[in-house]
């Protein structure tokens, strides 16, 4: 069957590096949390590294039968534990059904599957999984769960989670290995539960930062045909200078290049232009509400090209481990241009009236809200009536949150008769007041 993922097309030698040290781990059946930047492309390189026919050939290349096991958090609609293991043993009978163990084990395991389902029950839908992982090491197959956004999980870690992980691991005699994707290590997501102790002999963090120009490339390569882009190379080059390899930035980049018929002429128009666009404002954002106090105060230092104290650069030691500060020549700098112009324009803003005026998604989602009015509209409804041309992209729960957020404190200063009601877990409801 026809591998339809793009990324599964990519050279073999995209983020060498990266691929090279993860392969490592899973030699290792370690278990392993990638850290990034919010958006730089985490779920890019995956979709490589699970879908690309010479990964295990190439980076893990210790002969043995490896089954990757991919588990998108950003599939749970309810972030409760039930549903958070009913899917990792759902996405188990996925990857299964499409492996080469034999057709008495994919049964034996969709059985498993069912039972749970009818039960709905959360012990046994563990003890469920345990078997499966059992029967697929049982033909010498080594499995590997990538529980892709970890971080949306935050708010239902407990130690019990915590232990049934591990559980999973002894099930299986230690042949089960754990990627975990975040933006932060899961000491910071639940320090009382990942302890510096319990977490050091548990998983190891490894850090992707943002792509080199070698693999930007590549990734322009898969995309600028669908956006007809024709830029000349020097123009390639200024567009590969402001995104300075964070993938949603080049994704953003190239959609508005597209929707525009604007014809720009070098580096200074390019930045002013997507500095413009509300979506990358957006993305701006909400990294920079991904940082904590002392970070953006570090962030700001380095901007303003102050000096950074060493107890500083302890404090704010993810800033450089995630890329969000490079080192060129001894000296810091903050990555890319875009962001850099965000951090500039947010001092010059600061303090000063906010417009109450809707800008163009707010207004797209008051329209799309009001629709609907009284009704519930699904996280999913909304993006597609208001990110429509980035969906495929996938938008974040928090820049849903933060327009939400936005359009109400305008419809207050408007006096308007709308109020925006928060559905836990679903998405949101427009009501007349």
């Amino acid at each position: 069957m026809e591998n339809k993922i793009i990324e599964a097309l990519y050279p073999i030698s995209f983020r060498k590096d990266d691929a090279a040290t993860l392969g490592q781990h899973l030699k290792n059946r370690n278990n392993v949390v990638l850290i990034g930047i919010k958006r730089v492309g985490i779920s890019n390189f995956l979709r490589f590294f699970l879908n690309h026919q010479g990964i295990a050939k190439t980076y893990i290349a210790d002969g043995s039968s490896h089954l990757f096991i991919p588990v998108d958090l950003n599939d749970l609609v309810e972030r409760e534990i039930f549903p958070f293991w009913i899917l990792t043993l759902k996405r188990i009978v996925d990857s299964v059904e499409n492996s080469v163990l034999q057709e008495p084990t994919k049964k034996y395991i969709e059985r498993l599957f069912l039972d749970s389902m009818q039960s709905k029950d959360t012990f046994l839908t563990i003890e469920n999984i345990k078997k499966s992982l059992a029967k697929i090491t049982n033909e010498n197959v080594l499995p590997t769960i990538f529980l892709i956004r970890f971080d949306r999980l935050k708010e239902i870690i407990t130690s019990e989670l915590f232990g049934n992980l591990q559980g999973l691991k002894d099930a299986a005699n230690q042949k089960v290995s754990y990627v975990f994707t975040s933006f932060r290590g899961l000491t910071d997501l639940a320090p009382e539960i990942f302890t510096k102790s319990s977490i050091s002999l548990f998983a190891q963090n490894m850090y992707i930062k943002p792509a080199e120009y070698k693999d930007t490339q590549i990734i322009f390569d898969t995309y600028k045909t669908k956006y007809t882009l024709a830029l000349s190379d020097s123009l390639k080059d200024s567009l590969f200078e402001i995104v300075d390899g964070y993938v949603q930035y080049l994704q953003l980049a190239l959609i508005s290049l597209h929707e525009s018929d604007v014809r720009l002429k070098n580096k200074a128009e390019i930045l002013d232009f997507l500095s413009k666009d509300e979506r990358i404002i957006l993305q701006s954002e909400e990294l920079w509400e991904s940082l904590n106090s002392i970070e953006q105060g570090v962030l700001l230092k380095i901007e303003k090209d102050l000096k950074i104290t060493s107890e500083e650069r302890k404090s704010a030691t993810y800033l450089w481990d995630s890329g969000f500060i490079s080192e060129e020549k001894g000296k810091s700098g903050v990555f890319s241009p875009l962001f850099s112009h965000y951090l500039k324009q947010r001092q010059i803003t600061k303090g000063n009236a906010v417009s109450v005026d809707l800008s163009k998604k707010e207004h797209l989602l008051f329209t799309f809200l009001k629709s609907k009015i009284n009704v519930i509209c699904e996280r999913e409804e909304i993006i597609e009536a208001v990110w429509s041309e980035v969906e495929e992209l996938g938008v974040s729960d928090w820049a849903i949150d933060r327009l939400v957020a936005r359009l109400r404190v305008k419809l207050k200063s408007q006096n308007a008769k709308f109020e925006i009601q928060t559905v836990k877990t679903r998405g949101y409801k427009m009501v007349e007041v």
